[in-house]
């Protein structure tokens, strides 16, 4: 398979939605944070081992190249591919084509998702597909997939039946797509749009929500998503108490006993600022075993004594279901760390997971963050290279050190 090193950004539109603000700032250099949205864009990728960046500008694109010159600051090689306003995406595109290898990711400079390029090249050279791009389910989406991920339409009317999924701008494409430009002075969703009549683009499920800078109140949400937070996702049992025998529940009050070691380390962790979101199984509710209003008293208590010892809490959250269920949310799929993401507005490839079970391992990285396995290095063996944790400590305490500085 191929590595990918190269990403082109489309960067030259007026960006109309976002006036008065856009008059005399091109839209990549909104500032978020106090730096541009575009820099978010380019660490992503240098993050993602991209090496080299073409910035195809145009309106004010000269604020953009004073700003980024060569990447050498950031960590990448950046070059530019220059024209007038008036270029559509698809022509940006075209004149740009000197420039580019012959399998390149490209990006709109509007959107940011969180994404694993491995992953997304993993499956872009499964489907031999010219484009893969990313997409998100949406009621009002612009394009219908089949089961194996192939695009059966792409609707930019969004007047078609059953268009479930859109695309978010994040795409792998294959040179060849040049072969499809009846012209060169039209939009790149037409290039699309031909791609997907030929059969030629395949779509890569994103779970994970993405922002955006397209308007004044997406781009304050996003502003809020990509400020640096001090927050530690935690798994309960194994971890902030003991767990129950194999097989049992942990069912009352008098039965949750704390890990003295790792609720200390939270404590210290909680007095240099960070906060703690719970995510945990409990089968025991699908299994009726145990009442799901037992769990919920349970947390309750629990968090009630974590936070009377300054460790604050944020959110917990707990898969009921039992293991046959095939449900999105039970360890080792991510669905709750989706939901706590979309909840705090928070970023999952910012972030780690503590847990005591090679799951927790697994669903962080389906998840997209890193974690720290609290047990013994040889209950890790099945994980894969890419599954396996950051470190492997008997108790929490062991790893504040490497937690601080993260």
């Amino acid at each position: 398979m191929i590595i990918l090193q190269q990403a082109a950004i489309l960067c030259g539109g007026l960006g109309t939605r976002m006036r008065p603000f856009t008059d005399k700032t091109p839209k990549p250099m909104v500032p978020v944070n106090g730096v541009p949205f575009l820099e978010y864009l380019i660490g992503q990728l240098r993050d993602n081992g991209i090496e080299e960046i073409i910035l195809m500008t145009g309106y004010l694109g000269d604020q953009i190249q004073k700003y980024f010159g060569d990447g050498k600051k950031l960590g990448v090689k950046i070059c530019y591919s220059e024209g007038p306003l008036e270029w559509e995406t698809g022509r940006r595109l075209f004149e740009a084509k000197s420039l580019l290898r012959d399998n390149f990711l490209l990006l709109y400079s509007d959107n940011f998702v969180q994404f694993n390029l491995k992953k997304l090249a993993a499956f872009y050279f499964e489907q031999k597909k010219l484009l893969t791009f990313i997409v998100q389910e949406k009621t009002t989406g612009n394009i219908r997939l089949d089961q194996n991920g192939a695009v059966e339409l792409y609707d930019k009317t969004r007047t078609e039946k059953n268009l479930g999924f859109v695309e978010l701008g994040y795409m792998i494409v294959d040179k060849h797509i040049f072969q499809y430009y009846e012209d060169i002075d039209i939009s790149f969703s037409e290039v699309i749009q031909k791609l997907v009549s030929n059969g030629h683009v395949a779509g890569y499920v994103s779970r994970d929500s993405y922002h955006s800078i397209s308007d004044p109140e997406r781009w304050r949400l996003t502003e809020k998503y990509l400020s640096p937070k001090k927050i530690l996702l935690i798994d309960r049992d194994g971890v902030i108490n003991q767990k129950a025998p194999r097989g049992e529940y942990i069912d009352s009050w008098d039965k949750f006993v704390f890990i003295h070691e790792n609720v200390e380390a939270m404590k210290t962790l909680s007095e240099k600022g960070t906060e703690f979101i719970i995510i945990s199984n409990q089968a025991g509710i699908g299994r009726k075993v145990v009442a799901e209003k037992m769990v919920n008293s349970i947390n309750e208590q629990m968090k009630k004594a974590l936070e009377n010892k300054g460790i604050k809490i944020l959110g917990i959250y707990v898969c009921p279901h039992h293991w046959e269920d095939n449900c999105f949310c039970r360890k080792p799929q991510p669905g709750l760390f989706f939901q706590a993401s979309r909840d705090w507005l928070f970023r999952l490839d910012k972030t780690i997971f503590i847990g005591d079970d090679p799951r927790d391992c697994q669903a962080a990285y389906n998840a997209g963050c890193d974690s720290i396995f609290l047990g013994e290095e040889s209950e890790l063996d099945n994980l894969s290279l890419d599954e396996k944790p950051l470190k492997v400590f008997k108790y929490l305490n062991e790893g504040i050190p490497l937690l601080v500085n993260q």
